[in-house]
């Protein structure tokens, strides 16, 4: 293939200075930072519609990515600018971009301005394991991330004094217990319960999410896996994996499909091991790494970082 001819990812960073010279005559208490993402499938001057739509509002790009996978007529983007919402109000950037996609036919356009949008209102599932659901908790209330944990449900109970129920309590997170067993999954109470959600995170939940209940909930479920998958599928991964000898370990946070551990990865991280660990290490590096993982796969979610590319496959810019 002709050098001219092959399609790679693109990066354009624009450097700080010019974006503050650029608002040098506003109070930079006005500006605020938006961020869009768009695919649609490729075609001549994408790139130079979507500067010019930012452009002729008064904002500056601080940053675009832009991917177009060979042999593939699609094009994927995610661009950070910054903005005067006087000179852009939020509805006058949402048409903005609104007719963008429809010249280009696109199947996703979306904007976020987070000081101006809502967070997103997430629940958490999680069964006896705690690791990643007090990490979860604690990174939440920091500020590490930008959700709102409207509630966490579980199939374990928890009695009232423990860590976990106190924090809830003390931060007005609602606890619903709901045992499940073979004849009763629950499924039709968790569903009542995350209506008002945008995303759901499966924080070491236990249990496996029918395909109705994907199909009725219809957004997005992120999970985090003990594990490298494709590899030690099922139950006890890090058993199956010290069985096996393994010099790297790892995580994996996908989302949910109906094929159990089979969704599109989002993110993995990774750390070596050797022949001088024992299961308590072993198994302690790999909680490390599951909150971890989860938690970079949270935040990357909330900043729009991920993008659908294939049935299996994600893009994370």
């Amino acid at each position: 293939m002709n050098l001219t001819q092959r399609r790679v990812p693109q990066v354009f960073e624009l450097g700080r200075s010019s974006s503050i010279r650029s608002f040098k005559s506003i109070d930079s208490s006005s500006i605020t930072h938006g961020i869009h993402v768009f695919q649609c499938p490729d075609a001549v001057g994408i790139v130079a519609k979507l500067s010019d739509c930012i452009a002729s509002r008064g904002g500056n790009i601080l940053g675009a990515d832009v991917f177009v996978p060979e042999n593939k007529n699609v094009f994927y983007s995610r661009s950070e600018f910054i903005f005067d919402p006087v000179k852009w109000p939020r509805l006058q950037m949402d048409e903005d971009f609104l007719r963008i996609s429809k010249m280009f036919d696109a199947t996703r356009s979306v904007v976020r301005v987070p000081k101006l949008d809502p967070k997103f209102k997430i629940a958490v599932l999680a069964s006896k394991q705690e690791h990643c659901l007090i990490d979860l908790l604690h990174s939440w209330q920091d500020g590490r991330l930008p959700v709102d944990i409207t509630r966490v449900i579980s199939n374990h109970d928890r009695f009232p004094n423990t860590h976990v129920v106190r924090f809830l309590e003390r931060n007005s997170i609602p606890y619903h217990y709901l045992g499940t067993s073979k004849e009763n999954n629950r499924e039709d109470e968790i569903l009542d319960l995350v209506q008002n959600t945008d995303f759901l995170v499966l924080a070491r939940y236990m249990q496996l999410l029918s395909g109705k209940f994907l199909q009725r909930y219809r957004k997005d479920i992120i999970n985090i896996h003990h594990g490298l998958l494709p590899s030690f599928k099922g139950g006890h991964p890090s058993k199956q994996a010290f069985d096996a000898g393994v010099k790297l370990i790892g995580a994996t946070s996908h989302f949910v499909t109906e094929e159990l551990d089979a969704g599109p990865i989002i993110e993995q991280m990774v750390e070596r091991v050797s022949h001088r660990d024992n299961i308590q290490s072993f198994v302690q590096k790999s909680e490390n790494l599951e909150k971890q993982c989860l938690a970079k796969a949270i935040k990357s979610y909330c900043e729009l970082r991920v993008l659908p590319n294939e049935e299996n496959r994600t893009v994370v810019f």
